[in-house]
């Protein structure tokens, strides 16, 4: 059994971000990442997804974006962005490795490997995201409708939509975003359980992002205050906003969620129906750490962590990067994840001097 200083699980940015952390702290880690390639969960998502924070709210620590510091970047280049970095970590960044448990072993971990390798740690860090389970509401009906249903994760382009006549469902960025390119192809609808909430992208000719930065917002612990985090609103330059209230053929329209899905109809909550050739759930996701499950109270129910701040309360030795709403309203972004990194590091820097 190989033995190592610390295992990092996942290796797009909240892996990464941790790894350049816990080598700042002389430690050296190892990072697995299941897919083959260091860039997280970004090459999958859809072809035409821009960022909502400018390229130079958008580096990982010890890394600028580079390029034009004001503009929005593309999903490319995030993926770009991403395997430039993991190139230059001093970690030890291991692709095609899928871990499967993680195990309690005595003052440590064991963590197997699919295939039957294994590690032996002193300190893991779970940072694989959430992009690995989609969130699917039950919907009433759902099981019955015979039209596609994907969900963001699968969605690439609008090009295959072409002619048809689409719902998506979501009040987010991605909703939003996708919903708008859509209806440049099909007649699209965009579905919410309440209206769309949009916060202005610029204020006094900057970006959001240098005022959350500035005032100290963007870091700021409200996280662990929180029982149930507040909805993200829309970023919009008024774009977005002008394309749901436009009503026009290219344009989508926003209703209040559908009451009912049948066969190859959907009723509106008005009574109406209409045939529907496809929905598309911009839905969100789940923590995905499928891993843990073997360690007993890291987990609740539902397969969400417990923890505070990111430390695990039960185990030691055991820490969370890249949550939604971890620590601060920007713990699962480019622009924030470094902080988290950075106190876990700390933590398990500690622990490991004392052991």
């Amino acid at each position: 059994m190989e033995h190592v200083e610390a295992v990092v699980i996942g290796g797009g940015q909240s892996g990464l971000a941790t790894a350049h952390a816990l080598a700042g702290a002389g430690l050296k880690p190892v990072v697995l990442e299941a897919s083959d390639r260091a860039a997280g969960s970004w090459p999958h998502y859809y072809d035409g997804l821009t960022l909502f924070s400018p390229a130079r709210f958008s580096a990982l620590p010890g890394l600028s974006f580079g390029g034009d510091p004001d503009r929005y970047p593309q999903r490319d280049e995030v993926v770009a962005y991403l395997t430039a970095y993991a190139a230059r970590l001093q970690a030890d960044i291991r692709t095609g490795h899928r871990v499967i448990a993680v195990e309690a072993d005595g003052a440590g971990y064991t963590v197997e490997l699919e295939g039957g390798g294994q590690l032996r740690t002193r300190a893991v860090v779970a940072a694989s995201g959430s992009f690995g389970r989609p969130h699917r509401p039950d919907l009433p009906g759902l099981g019955a409708f015979a039209g596609q249903v994907l969900h963001a994760a699968d969605y690439r382009s609008p090009a295959p939509f072409a002619g048809q006549r689409v719902v998506v469902v979501g009040a987010g960025n991605s909703a939003v975003q996708i919903a708008a390119e859509l209806a440049h192809e099909s007649r699209t609808t965009l579905a919410t359980r309440a209206p769309v909430t949009f916060t202005r992208q610029r204020l006094l000719g900057k970006d959001l992002h240098f005022w959350l930065t500035r005032t100290g917002l963007d870091a700021a612990p409200l996280g662990r205050l929180l029982r149930t985090p507040p909805a993200t609103p829309v970023l919009d330059d008024g774009r977005y906003r002008a394309a749901l209230t436009a009503r026009t053929a290219r344009t989508p329209d926003r209703r209040p969620m559908f009451s009912r899905l049948t066969d190859d109809r959907v009723t509106w909550a008005d009574g109406t129906t209409e045939r529907l050739d496809a929905l598309i759930l911009a839905t969100g996701y789940r923590p995905h750490l499928p891993y843990l499950a073997g360690l007993g109270g890291v987990l609740d129910p539902a397969g969400r962590p417990r923890h505070r701040g990111g430390t695990s309360p039960t185990r030691p030795g055991l820490e969370f990067v890249g949550l939604e709403w971890q620590r601060s309203l920007s713990s699962n972004t480019l622009r924030g994840v470094g902080r988290d990194a950075a106190r876990a590091a700390r933590r398990i820097a500690a622990r490991l001097a004392r052991t």
